[in-house]
């Protein structure tokens, strides 16, 4: 019998989507998701078509019809799910996705949401995944709110008593708790934020009794320091420098159960997962300015600047769409876990638009990439320099402004900044000159190719964003099954 998961401030589904993921010898899953809960409600929609999909797969043991349809975009979502295959599931999938804001006032909702699901699933031993939301804690939020006092009344650096709470009355086995690097210098009223948590979690005072751990130094937990619980992602196998806290919370009765870490992992590189992706281009900014022809004479601009040759004009890509005919030719670990062979297709591989200025920087950026240069402001030449006055500076605050993302190399956090603007992830190759597509920032997060987000490309964006790779989730979950046998 699977062990049920709590899942809360859910996001998108990273976490559960890796739990999900693991099976035993037989083709079990191991652990099942009693509840998910989020606040934001396209993510919830999200949760929601994804909890339909693994429901259907498990009755049909592969990617169903219906499903392929809504991915190429040829029905809706509300006809895939009034379809007769997927009704059932999607009305379970409503149980098991709640929108709920966690907080004082709505406790006793999920309280009494946890309780119920938790007797539908027979008890037992459950665990609990996810993290509190961290713009209290990062450090880009946190230097936004320099100088405002309203800062430490942030409601944002307590929501973590939410997940004390349900720890405290619900008493899960094990817990799994992320959270963004810059917590562990994060101070409110006057203490450090990470080790007020800690101490809470390990406090019976606080009835709670667990042990701490961390999920990459195997050392006692009384000997680890708060660096310890640092995870970097690009060590695991995931095609992205993302270094974030996590805490292995065992409860007390189970401690003399041993627990293993993360075992290290050769480094995947953006060409690894977004290689192979179709070329495409993006619309130019304004509409009336968009054309084939306008898009090429920026790249033709952006190469003579760099000093490359002149890209031929019969060369244009198409532009992206919802729905792209394509095969992967990912290999290995990567290709098992992103690629889906029924599809015959990529969805989400749509750029955004940019002003010909943008094009052209971003081609003009990585011409300079590709010679092995990590490109700055003010390595643009003049007639591509922002309309700054201290654009050339060296000491420039938005001197990283624009971010080329190497092909050799994993990439850069995806962070849900990436909803704003593109600027911080320019493709690498300057024959497409862009910014990354909903699927490429999926893709360096790990999400599979079915995974499908719903909203305006905006909201995709930033759920991509605030996810944790459900690779990384995998790992974490085979750490915590073979902790509970």
């Amino acid at each position: 019998m699977s062990i049920p998961v709590i899942d809360v401030f859910a996001g998108p589904g990273g976490l559960n989507e890796g739990f999900s993921a693991l099976h035993d010898p037989n083709g079990e899953q191991r652990f099942s998701t009693a509840v998910s809960i989020e606040m934001d409600p396209w993510a919830c929609e999200t949760l929601k078509l994804r909890a339909t999909f693994r429901g259907l797969r498990r009755v049909t043991g592969h990617t169903p019809a219906p499903y392929v349809d809504l991915l190429a975009g040829r029905t809706s979502l509300t006809d895939f799910y009034r379809h007769p295959d997927v009704e059932g599931h999607a009305k379970e999938a409503d149980e098991e996705v709640r929108r709920i804001e966690l907080g004082e006032k709505t406790r006793a909702i999920s309280d009494s949401v946890i309780a119920e699901r938790l007797r539908n699933a027979g008890g037992g031993e459950w665990v609990l995944i996810g993290g509190p939301p961290c713009q209290a804690y990062s450090l880009a939020g946190r230097s936004r709110r320099v100088g405002d006092p309203s800062f430490k009344d942030d409601h944002k650096h307590v929501l973590y008593r939410e997940y004390l709470n349900i720890i405290a009355k619900f008493e899960p086995a094990v817990f799994v708790m992320e959270n963004v690097k810059g917590m562990l210098s994060s101070q409110h009223e006057g203490g450090r934020i990470f080790e007020r948590i800690k101490a809470d979690l390990e406090s019976p005072r606080m009835g709670l009794d667990y042990e701490i751990r961390s999920l990459v130094v195997p050392v006692a937990a009384a000997d680890l320091q708060p660096s310890d619980f640092i995870i970097r992602a690009e060590e695991h196998g995931i095609p992205q420098r993302r270094h974030r806290v996590i805490m292995l919370g065992v409860r007390s009765d189970l401690t003399s159960r041993a627990s293993m870490v993360l075992g290290k992992q050769g480094q995947v590189s953006v060409r690894d997962v977004i290689g192979d992706l179709p070329a495409i281009r993006s619309r130019i900014s304004p509409v009336s300015n968009d054309s084939p022809s306008a898009w090429h004479e920026s790249r033709m601009l952006a190469a003579a600047l760099a000093g490359e040759r002149e890209p031929q004009r019969d060369a244009v890509p198409e532009l992206g769409d919802r729905w792209l005919p394509y095969r992967s030719r990912i290999r290995g670990e990567l290709a098992e876990w992103l690629v889906d062979s029924s599809l015959s297709g990529i969805t989400l591989h749509e750029a955004r638009r940019h002003m010909p200025s943008d094009l052209q920087r971003y081609a003009y950026l990585s011409y300079l990439a590709g010679r092995g240069k990590s490109p700055k402001v003010m390595d643009l030449p003049a007639q591509l320099a922002p309309n700054h006055r201290n654009a050339s500076r060296t000491d420039a605050p938005f001197a990283d402004r624009f971010r080329v993302q190497q092909w050799v190399s994993p990439s850069t956090t995806v962070v849900s900044h990436i909803a704003k603007d593109g600027h911080y992830y320019i493709h690498p190759d300057p024959e497409q000159m862009r910014s990354l597509t909903v699927r490429e920032a999926a893709r360096l997060q790990t999400f599979p190719d079915n995974y499908l987000f719903v909203g305006n490309r905006t909201q995709q964006y930033h759920q991509v964003g605030n996810a944790v790779p459900p690779l990384l989730a995998k790992r974490i979950g085979e750490v915590v099954a073979d902790l509970l046998g």
